[in-house]
């Protein structure tokens, strides 16, 4: 989907979604990635990686993409679409893990427990770690 709204618009950052034909590119392209992340999640599990192996290499491609944006120049619009469709697979993966039986390798919680230890690691990330406001491109053009 990033390949043909990049050929039909030669660009594929989210800041170009200014018209309904690119809004259209935009949504189609997160529900794609929402689609086939979780699906990806799901194989990398049942091929022998299990629900931590799958979130491990997620987590390390992950890593890699924050590693690509500190210390090199690679494109941020690549970088952002990158990370955004990794993190649905290490979604799916890591609430597998947290919600299937012990049987098959989860922690048995159940699904209102799982969601509240998201939500305290979500609220967490976001007390704990900086946060500073960011400048959209055309509010520096005016400066």
């Amino acid at each position: 989907m990033l390949g043909l709204w990049y050929w039909a618009e030669d660009s594929i950052s989210v800041e170009t979604v200014s018209t309904p034909r690119v809004e259209a590119f935009y949504w189609a392209a997160i529900t794609f990635s929402q689609t086939l992340g979780t699906a990806l999640g799901d194989w990398i599990a049942d091929t022998g990686f299990g629900y931590e192996g799958g979130a491990l290499v997620f987590g390390l491609g992950l890593a890699v993409l924050a590693a690509l944006y500190f210390w090199t120049n690679v494109s941020r619009v690549l970088l952002f679409w990158a990370a955004f469709i990794i993190t649905r697979p290490l979604g799916a993966t890591v609430g597998d893990f947290l919600d299937k039986p012990l049987d098959r390798g989860g922690l048995d919680l159940s699904r209102p427990i799982a969601s509240a230890l998201l939500a305290a690691f979500i609220l967490g990330c976001i007390l704990l770690l900086p946060q500073r406001p960011g400048q959209h491109p055309r509010q520096s053009e005016a400066v």
